[in-house]
């Protein structure tokens, strides 16, 4: 499992490094807050340990960045102070846990299995095409890391897309799966709850996320573009 340390006091990241090797994780370290924000960004890590005063970019802040961009991997924040602001603050920014210094390694052993344990299961219901995500147990919808509020019946219909990005569903197949009953074929039942979609999640009519494949049908574009 690969972690990242976002520290700069060496003294605690070398203590953290080599608690989390002796544990059988394989641990980088990153001193600074604007390296730390781009290696989250651009390497896939199992979690990151990240610490809030840090030079550059503060801890709080890359984190709210790294959730904008649609990123869910697993993050606890590390804090030399206990204010209850400062830790609401964190999980309200989308921090999995939070310790508080000093703490021993034994338990941020624990919590990164704890932690790395709920993203997989809940990695298991969460469907993703580009920074659009559906959350089939919360039926939560983000794109960007923003909230998308839907009906039931639009989010039955987008789950149903998101299933299989790239692959195209005919009027028929979505009418029977989302609504549950047969429809007069003529009916624009879907064509209309796809246009309302479209104006939630996908405002570029340019570049839709949700493309019109003429005489066939809809599906969600595999890039996730739009």
């Amino acid at each position: 499992m690969k972690i990242l340390v976002v520290e700069d006091e060496k003294q605690i990241a070398d203590f953290v490094k080599k608690g989390l090797t002796e544990q059988g994780f394989l641990v980088e370290l990153c001193d600074h807050g604007d390296e730390g924000l781009a290696r989250m960004m651009d390497t896939p890590y199992d979690a990151v340990v990240l610490d809030i005063m840090l030079p550059g970019r503060d801890g709080l802040s890359i984190l709210k960045q790294f959730r904008k961009k649609g990123h869910t991997t697993p993050v606890i924040l590390l804090t030399a102070r206990s204010e209850l602001d400062e830790r609401i603050e964190g999980l309200n920014t989308g921090a999995d846990d939070y310790m508080t210094k000093p703490f021993y390694v034994e338990e941020l052993t624990a919590r990164l299995h704890a932690v790395m344990r709920r993203s997989s299961e809940e990695q298991m219901s969460l469907l993703q095409a580009g920074d659009l995500t559906v959350n089939v147990l919360t039926r939560e919808v983000k794109r960007g890391g923003a909230p998308v509020k839907l009906t039931s019946r639009e989010f039955s219909l987008l789950e149903y897309l998101m299933r299989n990005p790239g692959r195209v569903y005919t009027r028929t197949q979505m009418l029977e799966h989302v609504w549950g009953y047969d429809f007069d074929p003529s009916t624009n039942l879907v064509d209309v709850h796809i246009q309302r979609l479209r104006k939630k999640v996908s405002p570029d009519k340019e570049n839709p996320l949700i493309e019109t494949i003429r005489g066939v049908g809809y599906r969600i574009r595999k890039d996730g573009e739009g």
